[in-house]
């Protein structure tokens, strides 16, 4: 008895009415294929006894199917990974590449040439390093790229990020509308995202020429509560005037500087007011609940996705900046 060929995604197409390459989308849950035309294309394919082969469509593109998402992000007790960031990015990268088909590789950043992230189809970089180190180093790897970040700290690379500059501006004009002077920013500003947002915060406090206004910026090499804990710290020791407001370039340095400050006797907001980054969680159940910044981390990570798939297809894409706002809280 003589074996039936197997049925070819040309078969199904005939039967299904429409092209090959629509049935080939559809079997794999695109987004370009209406809901009503996927599920006519799978259930002519199953009735028919069709197998999808990814294993040889893979070959025949010579795709892996893959993305590589790579973390510039050092693991620290202080700053897990299982923080909104980079947990909300995660989700939106995820949520678009898997509903397009993709497999998610996920690394954090040191050795990018070698291992499994070399054969990806591209790679999202979370995180550009101090003075665009890692931008640098996942260039190398010449695949498509999309990193999220600030702009002018992209290399060559498609950039997603906040609007850092808006960002640092509106924590100026707020601290300035409590009638504060003595000001401090606190982040370390080798890391371009953190450099726009102290530019943005002291060319806003320039902008309104308030008299009196006095502003000082504090590195800590971390992004961390202890880091933001060690560096005010470390500068109410020093003696003078203690200042009376704070940016902080995250939610986490920020806490750890409101606990400096009670520490030393400095009430947060009475003697100084606080203000964070990246209205985390925590600084929503933060005591008190913490003034932050707001960028959403979810469409940004679904729009790296978007971008990436978009290079990888041989189509353009361009660097997207997104809207920030100011969550006032108690700080």
């Amino acid at each position: 008895m003589t074996e039936s060929k197997p049925v070819t995604m040309e078969q199904i197409a005939a039967l299904a009415g429409v092209s090959t390459i629509t049935v080939s989308r559809a079997l794999r849950d695109s987004p370009s294929v209406t809901p009503a035309t996927r599920e006519r294309v799978k259930t002519l394919a199953e009735a028919a006894g069709y197998r999808f082969n990814h294993h040889a469509r893979n070959l025949r593109l010579r795709r892996s199917h893959m993305v590589a998402v790579m973390l510039e992000m050092q693991p620290d007790t202080d700053r897990p990974m299982t923080d909104a960031y980079p947990l909300q990015l995660l989700g939106g990268i995820t949520q678009e590449l898997t509903s397009r088909g993709y497999s998610v590789l996920l690394s954090a950043m040191q050795s990018p040439g070698q291992g499994m992230a070399a054969s990806a189809d591209g790679v999202i970089l979370l995180g550009q390093g101090a003075n665009g180190s890692a931008v640098k180093s996942a260039a190398a790897m010449g695949l498509p790229l999309v990193v999220w970040g600030a702009e002018h700290g992209r290399g060559d690379a498609v950039v997603v990020g906040g609007d850092n500059a808006h960002g640092g501006a509106s924590a100026a004009e707020r601290l300035l509308r409590l009638n504060r002077r003595e000001l401090l920013f606190l982040g370390d500003v080798r890391h371009a995202e953190i450099r726009d947002r102290q530019q943005g915060f002291v060319k806003a406090l320039k902008k309104a020429g308030t008299p009196g206004v006095k502003t000082q910026t504090l590195t800590p090499a971390a992004f961390t509560f202890g880091a933001g804990f060690t560096a005010v710290q470390a500068h109410l020791a020093k003696g003078g005037k203690p200042p009376d407001g704070l940016f902080a370039a995250s939610d986490l340095l920020a806490m750890g500087a409101v606990r400096a400050f009670t520490d030393a006797g400095l009430a947060v907001p009475d003697a100084v007011s606080v203000i964070g980054y990246d209205d985390s969680p925590a600084a929503q159940s933060f005591a008190p609940p913490l003034t932050s910044v707001r960028q959403d981390w979810h469409h940004g990570g679904v729009l790296l996705a978007r971008k990436v798939l978009d290079l990888i297809a041989g189509q353009g894409a361009a660097s997207e900046i997104m809207p920030t706002e100011l969550v006032v809280r108690s700080t």
